[in-house]
């Protein structure tokens, strides 16, 4: 069973890869001269990738399989690695490669997340899942650490490092290739997936809408964080990016990889449920930090919250997946699909932003009483989560 997982591990690493294109936007803009709006594109477009294939997506993997879906979209994904690799003359170069990386990284998260609940033990599929964000955060990690790296140690191209992100892509998509998985049929399920049907989910499933909507401001809440707590700094306590300004965003997204590691070992103790309902009291109080007077206490806030934001979309997921197993392509095309909120928070506290940096963070702080509220919804739902004793994964 730990063979089974280590090739899906692997996936998740090559996901976090696509967080680096937000340090692409600076060396962009710089190599081809462009205007802020227009450099903004390279993000955009992954969102862009995720609003528009994720549901498709689902409906694919309930008709062909997680794993074709995996290895099918792992093409894409080293595609769009390859583009610039060959050449980023023009801009649209790089702007295709981004859109390939962001189709391919929406396959790899609807078909990943649940394929790892077919490979992991009885009741261990949670903290699997939380393992497996933590992989996918140090991948998110060493993309911008060694793009700066190249360009400031070495004097090498910052867009030199496609070429090693097409390389893990194709070792991922072998190791895929020859992983055998019993996907775990759908008994309950009554027709073939369709894109109406999963829509139909969150207009027929109150439930479904909740948590769907729930990975929506999540994500927009994290990307929001990572977005504003520079400026909120600077601005607020006159930290500038030479006195380090950036510190708490870097606390944060480390918290983020920490919170993590450590939700995969509590899962061994606690249940999904009580789980979520820890993280989610520790995010809002959090967030509500990030309002003090004080620089130390908002640095201080913020590993708060990013050791409870780290867990929150892996328990999202995978009790959603865990309530309704028998439509577990269609949900995962859905919650995907709801990662596009990464791009209208942020946006909306940019707006916001105008009148006060420091109003800009009411947003993640009500997002962040939502999913409390959310969390003690889930007390009351039935899970279908195998008994644990036998679990060896």
């Amino acid at each position: 069973m730990r063979f089974k997982t280590l090739p899906i591990y692997f996936a998740f690493f090559v996901m976090g890869f696509e967080d680096a294109v937000g340090t692409f936007v600076g060396f962009a803009k710089v190599q081809f001269d462009l205007s802020p709006f227009i450099a903004g594109l390279l993000p955009f477009f992954t969102f862009l990738a995720y609003g528009l294939f994720a549901v498709p997506i689902g409906v694919l993997a309930d008709r062909k399989g997680k794993k074709f879906v995996m290895v099918t979209f792992l093409f894409l994904t080293a595609l769009g690695s390859l583009i610039p690799t060959i050449s980023v003359s023009e801009y649209w170069y790089l702007l295709l490669g981004i859109f390939f990386l962001g189709a391919g990284n929406a396959g790899l998260q609807v078909a990943g997340n649940p394929i790892m609940r077919d490979v992991s033990a009885p009741g261990r599929y949670s903290r699997n899942l939380t393992f497996a964000q933590f992989i996918k955060s140090v991948g998110s990690n060493t993309g911008p650490y060694v793009t700066t790296l190249l360009v400031a140690t070495f004097g090498l191209a910052w867009y030199q490092i496609f070429p090693m992100y097409f390389i893990v892509a194709v070792i991922t998509m072998i190791m895929l290739m020859f992983l055998k998985v019993e996907e775990r049929p759908d008994e309950q399920k009554a027709e073939t997936a369709s894109i109406k049907s999963s829509l139909s989910l969150l207009f027929t499933e109150k439930y479904v809408f909740l948590m769907v909507l729930g990975i929506f401001l999540y994500v927009g809440a994290e990307i929001g964080l990572n977005t504003w707590i520079s400026t909120h700094l600077r601005e607020n306590f006159g930290l500038d990016l030479k006195n380090m300004a950036t510190l708490g965003l870097g606390f944060f997204l480390t918290a983020l990889s920490i919170g993590r590691f450590l939700g995969a070992f509590l899962h061994h103790f606690i249940s999904p449920k009580t789980h979520f309902i820890i993280t989610s009291v520790m995010a809002f109080v959090g967030v509500l930090g990030v309002f003090a007077n004080s620089a130390t206490v908002v640095i201080i806030s913020l590993v708060i919250a990013g050791l409870a934001f780290g867990n929150i979309f892996p328990t999202i997921f995978s009790i959603l997946i865990e309530h309704m197993p028998h439509r577990s392509a269609e949900l995962s095309g859905l919650m995907v699909m709801a990662i596009f909120g990464g791009a209208v928070v942020p946006a909306l506290m940019g707006a916001i932003a105008e009148i006060s940096i420091r109003l800009s963070f009411v947003l993640p702080a009500v997002i962040s009483l939502y999913i409390l509220i959310l969390a003690f919804i889930t007390r009351n739902k039935e899970l279908h989560i195998p008994d644990k004793n036998s679990a060896k994964t």
